[in-house]
């Protein structure tokens, strides 16, 4: 996949629906991906997935036309390219503070003469056999979004979402809880804190085109946030989605 029709979408203030995957598991990725979800990101921060098993997953996604997205665990220059070198099509970068840090993102995420990612897709160009396609095409296709997860990302976010290559500003509510002294475990988009971080993200893509991103539990949550100027929408976690069925199966009159 050279192509990205998520970022194209998103470019276009249309809106893009898709789940995060914790669980590790190329099959229920494949299911997912073949029932039609938009794209994928693979959870390498909070679960015990390694480059390995992103490798598994995305060959998982072969021959469907969902987009592979990488939540890495850090800014980590080598994690960024071997997510991309295997065939990642974005990545979703954390704890993002400074203005420098999210071009230090950008900067190895791009090719010279734009930035400093080191030559290698394997994978990426269907090992070597499509090398010029890949690399004449990677950089303006490749999604980068940044999670709004600290005090110091909401402070600088005007400028960061200002830079060329920061395509999307995803909403990470919990850390962001943890970062401004709130409640994370009954973390709320209610306090006055968090309604004044998201108003401001609403402005500033006004003022930047930057997609805005955020966690969705049910489809009324899905619209609510459409409404109000988020298109990056991720409907629930692969492993929500097998508790809720379970639960509501659970909860069923049984004889």
């Amino acid at each position: 996949m050279t192509s990205n029709p998520v970022k194209d979408k998103l470019l276009d203030g249309k809106t893009s629906v898709g789940t995060f995957m914790g669980l590790g598991s190329p099959q229920v990725t494949e299911v997912l991906a073949r029932a039609g979800l938009e794209w994928l990101i693979i959870e390498c921060e909070h679960s015990a997935v390694d480059i390995p098993h992103v490798e598994e997953i995305l060959r998982a996604m072969n021959g469907t036309d969902t987009v592979p997205i990488v939540r890495i665990p850090s800014a980590d220059p080598v994690w960024i390219q071997r997510s991309l070198d295997i065939g990642g099509m974005g990545i979703l970068v954390p704890l993002v503070k400074t203005v420098e840090e999210a071009q230090a993102v950008v900067d190895a995420a791009r090719y010279p003469p734009a930035g400093k990612r080191g030559f290698g897709p394997m994978r990426a160009s269907d090992f070597y056999i499509n090398t010029t396609e890949y690399i004449n095409s990677i950089d303006d296709n490749l999604l980068i979004a940044l999670i709004v997860e600290t005090k110091e990302l909401v402070d600088n976010m005007e400028a960061i979402a200002a830079i060329d290559g920061v395509d999307a500003l995803f909403m990470g509510l919990r850390d962001l809880c943890l970062s401004l002294g709130l409640d994370v475990v009954n973390a709320s988009y209610d306090t006055p804190e968090v309604r004044a971080v998201v108003e401001k993200m609403i402005a500033v893509s006004k003022e930047t085109s930057v997609a805005l991103g955020i966690h969705t539990y049910s489809v009324e949550e899905l619209q609510a946030w459409q409404q109000r100027g988020f298109h990056f929408l991720s409907y629930k976690t692969e492993y929500k989605m097998l508790i809720d069925q379970v639960e509501e199966g659970l909860a069923a009159p049984r004889g």
